[in-house]
């Protein structure tokens, strides 16, 4: 029987408050223990990939910064600022 199943208790009844919370953290042991450590070069490929997302993220934010202040200048002052 899994752990989720046995959360109803033997008989159908619900479990105590101190039996739900030492599942719960019987559960979130076994999931740690899934967890793999990533390799160096994994690692390093990961930082890069973030790194890259991140400025490809602000050139996109800058850009659309300049355009919409262009364009509020542009509509309020009736002048493009040089």
């Amino acid at each position: 029987m899994t752990e989720s199943a046995l959360s109803s208790g033997k008989g159908g009844q619900k479990l105590g408050f101190f039996a739900r919370i030492f599942l719960f953290f019987r559960q979130v042991i076994a999931e740690l223990k899934k967890v793999v450590t990533p390799t160096r070069s994994e690692l390093v490929n990961y930082f890069l990939v973030v790194v890259g997302f991140v400025v490809v993220v602000m050139l996109i934010v800058t850009a659309l910064d300049f355009v919409f202040g262009q364009g509020s200048i542009l509509l309020f002052t009736n002048k493009v600022e040089q």
